[in-house]
């Protein structure tokens, strides 16, 4: 029964999944359509099971289609991996290293070392990916990365994988120092910053629930926010006199360092986030194993 397995059906199974398009799938596979529609009855037709719904708007998996869309992801992510390991040699004359990590961590934490991983080893191709961290645990999960830097920490989200804490940084409220929008004194409570104008991360944010959470114990509620998805863009509006960042301190130590930013001393603790490498440690080929070892231990 399993010797006669037509691999290429999946392979134009999950294409047709991915696109919800039969025609968006037989242009990226340079295949006619009624090739594409044929495989995939005969594909049902093998399993005995309808994979799709076709309506006006497009395809649609049904439940068993969800299923099996979810098992060749799999499978197709493990056929990247073992090609990958073939292909990488122990002097990395050729291959490649994927990361998933939000870009915040990646411009202060990551960047230089991929610099200098790269002019050392400039024959192995770098992708950096930035995703949601459910997104890029998927990815992990699929061998579409080979690791991931971030500070999800539930356990149900990182079973299956290998983890291993790399660092903590904290975070910091800045503005422009010629910004007079502060009370006089030296440091001040969150009570103090309740009615100034913050700019801070999204409300679905990790960061911004932990900051939420502490304003709440501490009895504040903020009222002037602007809400921004990147740190990126945090940093530059405060930059342009919007008011007060909510940002990791190093991202803007020298800023701070050098007086282009004022760091606001704050009495309550400010939350605190762990970097943590996640991977799959026995999927790792050449390229990743040797980036971990020179530059994340």
């Amino acid at each position: 029964m399993y010797k006669n397995i037509n691999l290429n059906l999946y392979r134009i199974f999950y294409e047709v999944a991915q696109y919800h398009s039969i025609s968006d799938a037989a242009k990226n596979m340079y295949l006619s359509q009624p090739a594409i529609s044929k495989a995939l009855k005969n594909l049902e037709s093998e399993l005995n099971a309808m994979l799709f719904y076709r309506t006006l708007n497009g395809i649609i998996l049904t439940d068993k289609g969800k299923e099996l869309y979810g098992l060749v992801e799999e499978a197709l992510g493990n056929f990247r991996q073992a090609e990958k390991k073939m292909m990488e040699n122990k002097n990395l004359e050729k291959g490649s290293l994927s990361i998933g990590v939000r870009s915040n961590v990646a411009s202060f934490y990551l960047l230089d070392k991929i610099a200098t991983f790269h002019e050392k080893y400039n024959k192995i191709d770098i992708v950096i990916i930035d995703r949601p961290s459910s997104e890029l645990l998927r990815m992990l999960s699929n061998n579409e990365l080979d690791f991931v830097l971030d500070s999800v920490s539930a356990k149900d989200e990182l079973d299956g994988f290998d983890v291993k804490p790399l660092d903590t940084f904290t975070h910091t409220f800045i503005v422009l120092p010629d910004l007079n929008i502060l009370p006089k004194g030296e440091k001040y409570h969150l009570k103090d910053l309740e009615s100034l104008p913050l700019i801070l991360p999204v409300s679905h944010s990790s960061h911004r629930q932990y900051l939420n959470n502490l304003a709440k114990e501490n009895n504040t509620i903020f009222n002037n926010v602007l809400s921004i998805e990147t740190s990126e863009l945090i940093y530059s509006m405060v930059k342009k006199g919007l008011g007060i960042g909510y940002i990791l301190r190093d991202m803007v130590k020298s800023d701070i360092e050098c007086g282009n930013l004022k760091e606001i001393k704050i009495y309550e603790e400010l939350p605190e986030i762990s970097l943590n490498l996640i991977c799959k440690e026995r999927n790792l080929t050449e390229a990743p194993r040797r980036f971990i070892d020179e530059y994340l231990k």
